[in-house]
């Protein structure tokens, strides 16, 4: 059984005392593959830099909408250089959030609408993070997705009917250790999703599962997400981890084999 960790962020100095014993307890817990996904130019440079180092990993490059006021044409244009090196498999994690509101909105709304811009030139998936804008994101993918490679909503919280919004534009729904949450509202939509269609996810070091939640997370903890989601769902871990790693090789066009 191997499983993906579709988001993670390993270029975080939470990692930086333990990140090879890190990756071998991932190993020891079914994890075969890793996307460290960037959000900032940093993080993006040093997520190019671990798909080097570690035959596992593959890298995201983009900026988050919070950093979105810092996005310069020169920044775009490194970013775009970046993605071309071999192991970057998409944009992101780009979008909008109005929780935090860190970025005016209307600069995040700009710089996600480039963003996807250049995934559409580059023909990428996109990584998108979606938090208290649910309108708006919807408008701006409604308009953009048209001739996109697709992508992941990455940590997806939203209602049902925004998961078939996103369903149908031929994006995928990807969910991590909140699904262990017991204050968790989302079950339904777990429930409900594709098996062809889903991914699982740490966002590690966030959002830690039960019963680690509130400690670091890591990519060895996404064998715990998708034991809940096999619980929620009614089948075995296998069938999960053979369906969601084959949507990730899919998505991502990882060289990761078929087992």
């Amino acid at each position: 059984m191997k499983l993906v960790d579709t988001h993670a962020h390993l270029d975080m100095e939470n990692f930086d005392r333990d990140r090879d014993a890190v990756m071998e307890r991932a190993h020891a817990s079914g994890v075969g593959c890793i996307i460290t996904v960037g959000y900032d130019l940093r993080s993006s440079v040093k997520a190019v830099r671990l798909a080097n180092d570690y035959d596992c990993v593959y890298a995201v490059v983009g900026v988050h909408p919070h950093d979105a006021q810092s996005v310069t044409p020169e920044l775009m244009q490194v970013i775009e250089e970046l993605s071309f090196a071999p192991k970057v498999v998409a944009i992101g994690e780009i979008g909008l959030d109005y929780y935090r509101n860190l970025s005016p909105r209307d600069v995040q709304r700009d710089v996600f609408k480039r963003f996807l811009s250049l995934a559409r030139k580059r023909q990428l998936p996109v990584v998108i993070h979606e938090r208290n804008a649910e309108e708006d994101c919807m408008k701006i993918l409604d308009d953009e997705w048209h001739e996109m490679k697709g992508g992941v909503m990455h940590c997806f919280s939203g209602p049902w009917d925004m998961a078939e919004k996103c369903l149908s534009m031929g994006f995928y729904l990807s969910f991590g250790g909140p699904v262990t949450f017991l204050n968790f509202r989302n079950k339904d939509v777990v429930k409900r999703v594709p098996l062809s269609r889903l991914l699982v996810e740490t966002d590690c070091p966030y959002l830690a599962p039960e019963p680690f939640r509130g400690k670091r997370n890591e990519p060895a903890y996404v064998r715990l997400v998708a034991e809940k989601i096999a619980e929620l769902r009614g089948i075995n871990i296998e069938e999960l981890a053979a369906r969601t790693t084959a949507n990730a090789r899919g998505l991502f066009g990882l060289d990761i084999g078929n087992n």
